[in-house]
């Protein structure tokens, strides 16, 4: 069995004229794994994925994929690589069953049209031509495209856009179920809900680097969060002086207060700011017990403004 890396990139250097697009990234994908990148728009993901797709070149660096050259073994990679695209691909015409059971007579062992038709909701539509799908059907048809030739490497950008929340969960089980047969799934998504449930390993990019790489559990780490709403400005010097040496205690946005402590919140603490708040008349609303998830970390990480 081989144990290289699905996909392996080392100092990934991409320019378009004077806009650096990736600067030296670096990642791994392993077999049998989905390893979901992250990234505010512009952050250098795509490009990445699309390198890595063998559809662009690097200007320096390195990728391997599946111990390959994706430019120079596209052919080899051809049929043992699937891709779905966001939009497109398919004839107008063409109807969806039609243009599925061609897409799998191109392959030595293709899955059963007809069951992954069945599994992604798409059974109704298999006699309708493409132009007249909705977008979350022709959205699950390139899905089921991508993966139709069984393989050991399927890159799914935003797999689950648009799509109602049954076409998501059955999209979520597929992805599942490549994983148990051993595929390698690199997975490009906006939703942190499916990064978290889906992800062994996590790649959030950012300007074109990766800033944190690893499973999701290590990066959010064991920190509990306290959160409540409260009049804006409030002087927390009292609190943060209560509270124990470890936490963090802050108001972002306006008007909400965050109280972060390394492990579980636990009955002590929200005793401790309860106790504070009626000590100076602070009415806390919404007081929610969370633990730190993916989102937070993603902002963290790149910021909360919103990006062309």
């Amino acid at each position: 069995m081989n144990n290289a890396p699905a996909v392996e990139v080392d100092g990934l250097v991409k320019r378009y004229r004077d806009t650096t697009a990736v600067a030296g990234l670096s990642l791994r994908a392993e077999r049998g794994q989905v390893t979901a990148i992250l990234g505010p728009n512009g952050a250098g993901k795509t490009t990445t994925i699309e390198i890595c797709e063998g559809y662009r070149r690097a200007d320096s660096g390195t990728v391997r994929v599946l111990g390959l050259d994706p430019v120079f073994d596209a052919r080899e990679l051809r049929t043992r690589v699937g891709v779905m695209l966001q939009s497109g691909g398919v004839p107008p015409s063409a109807r969806a069953g039609e243009y599925l059971r061609a897409q799998a007579s191109f392959y030595c062992r293709p899955l059963d049209p007809a069951a992954l038709f069945a599994a992604l909701g798409l059974t109704g539509s298999a006699r309708t031509p493409y132009k007249h799908l909705s977008g979350g059907q022709q959205q699950r048809l390139g899905l089921a495209a991508a993966v139709i030739g069984r393989p050991e490497l399927v890159f799914l950008d935003e797999p689950t856009a648009g799509l109602d929340p049954q076409a998501r969960h059955a999209t979520w089980e597929l992805i599942e179920g490549l994983r148990t047969a051993g595929t390698a799934v690199i997975l490009a998504t906006h939703y942190m809900e499916e990064a978290e449930r889906l992800a062994d390993r996590v790649v959030i990019v950012d300007h074109g680097r990766a800033v944190a790489c690893g499973p999701p559990s290590e990066l959010t780490g064991s920190a509990g969060q306290l959160r409540f709403r409260a009049d804006p400005n409030l002087d927390l010097t009292g609190l943060v002086a209560a509270l124990p040496a470890d936490a963090l205690t802050k108001e972002s946005p306006s008007g909400h207060y965050l109280v972060e402590v390394t492990g579980r919140v636990d009955p002590q603490l929200i005793a401790l700011v309860t106790a504070w708040c009626a000590e100076h008349g602070v009415l806390a609303r919404e007081l929610q017990i969370e633990s730190r998830t993916l989102e937070d970390l993603f902002l963290e990480l790149t910021g909360r403004d919103l990006r062309s």
